[in-house]
């Protein structure tokens, strides 16, 4: 099983690290026999399973039993717990008893997003000896303020906020920063410029790695379509496929065959 100091090797030797998100143990499953490295059992799960219009919907009690199914489905992959809203925004004790129920869930660490009013709450949890991934750009669960789904960092002043920010986490203790929907230039000179691995989504492919959300990729939803997103199947389609052609199956009664049926 890879761990912190895995990815860390992986930068330094120039391998490129790779991620999805996973919430449920039966992909847990299909994706510990892959050569995957990280899964993330993200607080898009608001959004990908339970219907929501944002992150910001993700309470402890469904990141915990998500990241449970995960860890059960497989117990031998890296998998990062979110924190959800504002759970690392309420002060270091609030911070700590969400990162422990991620981590007694079954994660091998946490990540949260941004630094600016936070940086106790990061190193208190960097302090108890709770790994931490950074995100930064594009956060998710500031998307309101934010202004909605876009690009960050494209202004000079910008590029050089997420920089300074960038090098603050890596100096407080965390072992890996994701950034996401940042210009390709910007993010690939963040990761050169520190020693700490920085995994992309919409940043170009000069970081160390990639993360996508495990759905988009698969296609489940074809009608979302990022300019940063490559679908690697279409699983919407191949489901609707399957399921007419079993409908279909039960219509004509071909289905259970005698070889699918009992005897006495």
């Amino acid at each position: 099983m890879k761990s912190i100091h895995s990815f860390k090797q992986m930068k330094q030797e120039g391998r490129k690290i790779s991620m999805v998100t996973c919430y449920d143990s039966c992909f847990a499953k299909i994706l510990a026999e892959t050569e995957i490295d990280m899964l993330l059992v993200g607080d898009s799960v608001a959004m990908v399973y339970h219907g929501f219009d944002s992150t910001i919907h993700a309470t402890m009690p469904m990141m915990v039993m998500h990241t449970a199914a995960v860890a059960r489905g497989a117990p031998k992959k890296f998998i990062i717990g979110d924190m959800p809203f504002l759970t690392f925004k309420k002060g270091p004790t609030v911070a700590l008893d969400a990162a422990a129920e991620l981590m007694r869930a079954g994660a091998d660490c946490v990540k949260l997003e941004g630094l600016k009013g936070h940086e106790g709450s990061i190193e208190a949890l960097i302090g108890a000896g709770i790994p931490v991934m950074g995100h930064l750009g594009l956060t998710p669960q500031s998307v309101h303020q934010l202004g909605g789904h876009k690009v960050q960092a494209k202004e000079s002043r910008e590029a050089e906020i997420l920089i300074a920010e960038a090098k603050k986490l890596e100096e407080m203790g965390c072992f890996s920063l994701v950034l996401e929907c940042v210009p390709s230039e910007l993010a690939q000179k963040v990761s050169v410029s520190l020693k700490i691995p920085c995994i992309g989504i919409g940043a170009g492919v000069g970081t160390d790695g990639q993360v996508l959300v495990l759905h988009d990729m698969l296609g489940a939803s074809p009608e979302f379509k990022p300019k940063f997103l490559r679908q690697y199947s279409n699983l919407s389609e191949n489901t609707k496929t399957s399921i007419n052609q079993y409908v279909k199956d039960v219509q004509e009664k071909t289905y259970p065959s005698a070889e699918e049926s009992y005897k006495a």
